[in-house]
């Protein structure tokens, strides 16, 4: 080892730092916590990344979190919601609604096969060979302001949330009912739960089918819902979450689920996120470590599965992140690969600022794949991702407010870098907030402004942004307003939750039809957002990019790896845990990839993905500890 090694944790750390922009804020996406089998006692949840359990059935949307007290307090977490006296609500999310521990074995659905096979290619012109580096990333040239700005069009996204837990999707007659509601509703979206947790509500994703007793025999409910809402006019978003894959209370049955094959007891093979002592529940909850290679590429083939064999118009990301806490990443194979990569001894304490760097890389790494692969598959499909906002939102003034922000420090989620880098082309930050509770209304008002200063990409395109709301959580007037001060600001609108559109239905007071008339006639009042008939039409702003991978190492991650077009350094990067790396904002035109002492030439096509051939690793082996 060279002297210079113990500092390599700190060198990645700078360079990360470099190779990030200006913090983002995160919003909790609609990926509801895990299911619960009793209605809760108190009022929904105010502002969680996932929204509250509804009486008797699953809980409703959002992406389980921590609580915000109202006042900005240390009682909970600032990211979970609160009742009106401060008592600390549990959180849930879209896919978290509470289910009957279900009895039936699905039939397994054969897995996806990994798509890339290494390939030694000639190399153009090798650059002198070097170690892994350890000097920061340099930061690629910014692009041009545009000279004369002019007002982005407003986006007209108008979604409506429908979760797996829930009635909406588990017979053909629910689904055609649902798309019949989410039309008379007015919205022109529906985010659709298609991923549950480690298992799908459709039948060809490589995934188990979701265990559920009410769920109609030989129905596949996320091609009924494409076909039945592309008949109406409606665009139809596969929702998935990614790092959840499991819950306690209501487990997947089938041999094949990822909680049998790499579950808690499968050894030196278990993919999931682990605390310091080993345990890997959150609650009754149970996620993947984006760290761990193996396990990213099961994310990313379940997601890109759903654009290769459905019509879908996009996907979105839940659950794309750490549990809460911070204090995860600890399988001693995440450590291991930490260490080999920056030269870290020991192992690191939660609040290391390396490794947090480096976890968060990890889960912005884990998007970047996913983004790249369904693009590949198919250029127009819209990337979306459900974020989290917990607490006060980050000062517009300040660059630096957002890396002081829970979805940054505890959840590892830096959605602004996704942005900018284009891997996502939709934000929908969970913006659970309700009006008139403490200082939340004045949050939910400063997140969509921050998260509205953030949407310039490194390419100079303004990404779009719609505003998720807790219908759940909010009176419909409340409802209403919000979707108005969102829609006002030229931003999209997304509710949650079909299944629970209204705190009656959570308090069982109204039916969930009941709950959706009432909602709706406030939406479509006039001058309120669902008041006219708008179809959402817009393309997505990445259409084109390039990836590649490195082999040949036992140490294919956090490889620096340049982008060079005339010339000019454009864009830098990292590879991922499996040697993989990308970019989505690139011009069109020939572009020379620098990485591990190779270069390699190709062109950035004017729509879809250039995938370089694997490129062989001509530095040194690995240091080692």
């Amino acid at each position: 080892m060279t002297p210079a090694l113990p500092r390599r944790a700190l060198l990645l750390a700078l360079t990360l730092a470099l190779a990030l922009p200006a913090p983002a804020q995160v919003a909790l996406p609609p990926d509801a916590a895990a299911p619960v089998t009793t209605p809760p006692a108190t009022t929904p949840p105010a502002d969680s990344a996932t929204p509250a359990p509804a009486p008797a059935d699953p809980v409703v949307p959002g992406d389980g979190g921590g609580a915000d007290t109202g006042s900005g307090g240390s009682a909970a977490p600032s990211g979970n919601p609160v009742s009106s006296s401060g008592t600390v609500l549990p959180a849930t999310s879209p896919s978290d609604i509470p289910v009957t521990p279900p009895t039936v074995v699905p039939e397994p659905v054969p897995a996806v096969p990994a798509t890339s096979v290494p390939v030694t290619p000639v190399p153009v012109t090798p650059v002198p060979v070097t170690p892994v580096p350890v000097t920061p990333v340099p930061a690629a040239p910014k692009p041009a302001a545009p000279t004369s700005p002019t007002a982005p069009d407003p986006v007209t996204v108008r979604g409506l949330w429908v979760d797996a837990f829930g009635p909406g999707l588990k017979t053909r007659a629910q689904v055609a009912q649902m798309v019949d509601e989410a039309v008379k509703l007015g919205v022109n979206t529906l985010f659709v739960q298609a991923i549950r947790r480690g298992d799908c509500l459709c039948m060809k994703s490589g995934l188990p089918l979701a265990t559920d007793p009410d769920l109609e025999k030989n129905f596949d409910p996320l091609a009924i819902a494409v076909r039945l809402g592309h008949a109406r006019g409606l665009r139809v978003i596969a929702w998935a979450s990614v790092t959840g894959v499991a819950n306690t209370a209501a487990p997947n049955t089938s041999p094949l689920h990822v909680m049998r094959t790499h579950g808690p007891d499968s050894g030196k093979n278990s993919w999931l996120a682990r605390r310091p002592d080993g345990t890997w529940q959150e609650g009754s909850d149970g996620w993947l470590d984006a760290g761990i290679p193996e396990a990213a590429d099961f994310m990313v083939n379940s997601v890109t599965s759903l654009v290769r064999n459905y019509d879908v118009d996009g996907v979105q990301l839940d659950r794309i992140r750490y549990p809460d806490g911070g204090a995860w990443g600890y399988d001693p194979k995440t450590v291991a690969r930490y260490a080999a990569e920056t030269g870290a001894k020991g192992t690191p304490i939660p609040g290391d600022p390396a490794w947090q760097a480096w976890k968060r890389e990890q889960v912005t790494a884990l998007v970047r794949r996913i983004a790249l692969e369904v693009k590949s598959v198919r250029p127009t499909a819209w990337m979306s991702a459900a974020t989290i906002t917990y607490g006060p939102a980050p000062r517009i003034t300040d660059p630096s407010a957002f890396r002081r922000s829970r979805p940054y420090t505890d959840v590892l989620q830096d959605w602004p870098t996704w942005v900018r880098e284009g891997l996502i082309d939709l934000n929908v930050p969970m913006n659970y907030k309700r009006d008139g509770v403490a200082d939340q209304g004045a949050w939910f008002d400063g997140w969509n402004s921050y998260a509205a200063s953030v949407r310039t990409r490194a390419d100079g395109v303004l990404a779009p942004l719609a505003v998720g709301t807790a219908m759940y959580l909010n009176s419909p007037a409340v409802t209403a307003a919000q979707a108005s001060r969102s829609v006002g600001a030229g931003l999209g609108w997304v509710g949650y939750s079909y299944r629970s559109p209204t705190p009656g239905v959570i308090a069982g007071q109204q039916t969930t039809a009941q709950g959706l008339e009432s909602v709706g006639t406030a939406l479509r009042a006039k001058g309120e957002p669902l008041a006219a008939p708008l179809r959402w039409t817009a393309e997505p702003p990445s259409l084109r990019g390039l990836m590649g991978r490195v082999v040949g190492t036992a140490q294919p991650g956090g490889r620096v790896v340049e982008a060079w077009q005339g010339g000019k350094l454009v864009a830098t990067g990292l590879t991922d845990g499996s040697g993989y790396y990308g970019f989505l904002t690139l011009p069109a035109g020939k572009t020379e990839v620098r990485v591990s002492g190779q270069r390699w030439s190709d062109t950035v096509p004017a729509r879809g993905v250039a995938r370089l051939p694997d490129l062989l690793a001509r530095d040194v082996a690995p240091l080692r500890r």
